[in-house]
C-alpha cells in the first residue's frame, strides 16, 4: 500500500477537508464552548487543579461497588476479533494474531468499496429492549450502569448535535442512551456514560486505497491529517500525537452535550485523554480541556442539589483527588486511598460482541470483585451485546450466576469499607495496565476482609480441603482484632460453626457441604 507517498498527493485533500470541517462545525462548537466556559467559571468548582482537588466522592458510589459496562456499536456487526475491528480492518497485521485486515478483505471486499461506514446500515438493533437489559442488570446485582456513548470509532450511540453519523440518524435510528437511562432509573440503579472519543484522533489508519480518506465521511472517521498516515501511530501507548485545537474543542462540546442531555451520574474516560502512561497530569496537552470539562460537569451536577458527578480517568490524566482512577483489566496489590475502580469484561478476548467469546468463570469474577472491594475499590464489569440488540446467552448466564452469589453474600460487598488489612494468602494480583491475564486462581488460603459498622467479613476465596480454614490475621492477640470475637456465622448456612482461636490463627470448621459455589463469607462480630 502507498502509505507515505499518499501524504503529498493528499495534501490538498487534507487542507480542503480541514477548512470544510472548521466551517461546518466551527460556529456550533464555538457557541457550545462559550456556554461551557461560562458554567465552568461560575463555580463552585473552577477550571483549575487546585479547585478540582477539593472534590469529594459521592457516598452512593463508594457503597455501590459493582457496575456494568456496555460496549455496543457497529463493530458488533462483523463480530470478529474485538471491538477494535474498525481500526484493525485498515492495518495489515500479517501473521500477528487474528488479522482483521485480511478477514475483512476475504469477507466483505476491499476497504475502499466496503469500509467501516458500510456496517452501519447493518447495525439495526431490532431486538434492543432497554427495559429487559435493565431487569437483567438488576438481577445480576449491579448498582450502576455505564453504556459506551461513543467509542473510538466515532459513532455516537446518542443524539449528537455535532455529527449526522450517530445512532439516532443511522443504524438503529434510536437514542440508545436515552432509552437506557430511562430504563435504568426505573429499576432504581445509577446511570453513567463513557466517552472514548479522544482516541478517534489517531484511531483510523489512512491510505489512498481506503474509503476513510474521503471528505464526505469525515463525520465518522474524522478529519484526514498527516499523522494518520504514519505507521508509528499503531504504537499508540507512549507515542500519542498531540491533538489540535479543533479536535479538542469538538471533544469538549460533545462531552458536555452528554452531560446536558442525559444528566449522567458518572462519566468514564478511556486512555485517549492522557498522553501516555507516564506523563504527569500537569504536562498533558489535554489538561486545559479536562479542567474545563470537570468544572462544567461538577458545577452542572451540583445545580440539581444531587450528588456531584463522578469522573473516571486512566493513567495520570487527572490529579488523584480530582476524579476517580480507573484501572483497565488490572488491580491493586494493597489497599488504596482514595477510592478507585477496575474495569474488565466477562470475556477475556474482547469488550464488544464476537462470535467466539472466551468467557471468564463466575467464580473468578466473584473473586475479583471481592479482592477489589477489600482494597477500597469497585468493579465495572463489561458485557457486549449483539448487533440485533440481544445480550448473548453466555453473558447473561455469567451475570445471573454472580447475581445469585450476591443475593446471599451481598452484605459483605455493598455499603462496606476496607478493614485494617485487605487480607492474607499466597496469591498476588497483576497491577500493570491490561495485565490480568497473568493472574493465577485464588486458593482456599486466600482470605479477603471487608467491614461494615462493627461487623468484619472474612471471605474465603475457595472451599478448603477437609472443610477447615485457618485465618492467621485473626489469631489471638492480633493487632487487627486484639479483643474477643463474640460471634461467627457463615452466610447462607444455618449450621453452628466450630471455632478455635489460637496464637497461630482462628480455626473454623466449616459444614460438610459447601454453602455455595464461589467465595464463602464468614461474618464476625
Amino acid at each position: 500500500m502507498k502509505r507515505f507517498s499518499v501524504l503529498a498527493s493528499s495534501a490538498v485533500l487534507i487542507c480542503v477537508s480541514a477548512i470544510a470541517s472548521a466551517q461546518e462545525a466551527g460556529p456550533k462548537v464555538a457557541k457550545a464552548i462559550a456556554n461551557i466556559d461560562s458554567i465552568a467559571e461560575a463555580g463552585p468548582f473552577k477550571p483549575t487543579w487546585k479547585s478540582l482537588e477539593t472534590y469529594e466522592v459521592p457516598q452512593w458510589y463508594k457503597d455501590a461497588k459493582f457496575g456494568v459496562f456496555i460496549h455496543w456499536g457497529p463493530y458488533a456487526v462483523p463480530a470478529f476479533g474485538s471491538e477494535w475491528y474498525p481500526r484493525m480492518m485498515y492495518i495489515d497485521q500479517g501473521r500477528r494474531g487474528e488479522n482483521m485486515f485480511q478477514h475483512h478483505l476475504e469477507t466483505y471486499g476491499s476497504q475502499k468499496t466496503f469500509g467501516y461506514k458500510d456496517f452501519i446500515p447493518m447495525f439495526k438493533a431490532e431486538k434492543f429492549d432497554a427495559n429487559a437489559w435493565a431487569k437483567l442488570f438488576k438481577e445480576a446485582g449491579f448498582r450502576y450502569v455505564v453504556p459506551v456513548a461513543e467509542h473510538h470509532d466515532g459513532f455516537p450511540m446518542y443524539d449528537c448535535s455535532f455529527t449526522k453519523w450517530d445512532a439516532t440518524e443511522m443504524g438503529p435510528k434510536r437514542d440508545v442512551i436515552a432509552e437506557l437511562r430511562e430504563a435504568v432509573k426505573a429499576e432504581g440503579m445509577h446511570f453513567g456514560v463513557s466517552s472514548h472519543r479522544a482516541f478517534n484522533w489517531m484511531y483510523y489508519f489512512r491510505d489512498e486505497s481506503f474509503d476513510n480518506v474521503a471528505p464526505e465521511f469525515e463525520g465518522l472517521y474524522g478529519r484526514t491529517l498527516p499523522h494518520m498516515f504514519d505507521e508509528k501511530s499503531i504504537k499508540y501507548k507512549e507515542n500519542l500525537v498531540p491533538h489540535d485545537q479543533v479536535f479538542k474543542d469538538d471533544w469538549l462540546a460533545r462531552t458536555c452535550e452528554l452531560v446536558e442531555k442525559y444528566d449522567p451520574e458518572l462519566v468514564w474516560f478511556d486512555f485517549g485523554i492522557a498522553m501516555g502512561q507516564n506523563v504527569p497530569h500537569d504536562q498533558n496537552e489535554f489538561a486545559d480541556h479536562l479542567k474545563r470539562f470537570a468544572a462544567y460537569y461538577y458545577n452542572m451536577s451540583s445545580k440539581t442539589g444531587a450528588d456531584i458527578g463522578i469522573i473516571n480517568y486512566k493513567w495520570n490524566a487527572f490529579p488523584e483527588s480530582a476524579a476517580i482512577l480507573d484501572k483497565e483489566r488490572s488491580k491493586m496489590a494493597e489497599i488504596r486511598e482514595p477510592f478507585w475502580q477496575t474495569d474488565t469484561a466477562v470475556s477475556k478476548s474482547s469488550w464488544g460482541y464476537t462470535s467466539d467469546p472466551q468467557y471468564k468463570s463466575p467464580d473468578r469474577l466473584v473473586d475479583d470483585l471481592v479482592d477489589i472491594v477489600s482494597k477500597n475499590g469497585c468493579l465495572l464489569l463489561n458485557v457486549g451485546p449483539m448487533a440485533n440488540g440481544e445480550i448473548p446467552a453466555g453473558d447473561q448466564q455469567v451475570l445471573r450466576d454472580i447475581g445469585r452469589w450476591l443475593k446471599t453474600n451481598g452484605e459483605a460487598i455493598y455499603g462496606t469499607t476496607f478493614w485494617s488489612t485487605f487480607g492474607e494468602g499466597p496469591t498476588g494480583v497483576s497491577t500493570g495496565h491490561v495485565s490480568e491475564a497473568n493472574d493465577k486462581p485464588f486458593t482456599s488460603k486466600d482470605i479477603r476482609f471487608t467491614k461494615k459498622g462493627d461487623v468484619v467479613y472474612a471471605i474465603i476465596l475457595d472451599w478448603p480441603e477437609e472443610n477447615l480454614v485457618s485465618i492467621k490475621t485473626l489469631a489471638k492477640g492480633s493487632k487487627h482484632w486484639p479483643g474477643e470475637i463474640n460471634s461467627i456465622e457463615l452466610l447462607g448456612c444455618d449450621e453452628k460453626l466450630i471455632t478455635v482461636r489460637t496464637d497461630a490463627g482462628l480455626v473454623v470448621t466449616l459444614p460438610s457441604v459447601k454453602s455455595g459455589e464461589y467465595a464463602h463469607v464468614l461474618k464476625l462480630k
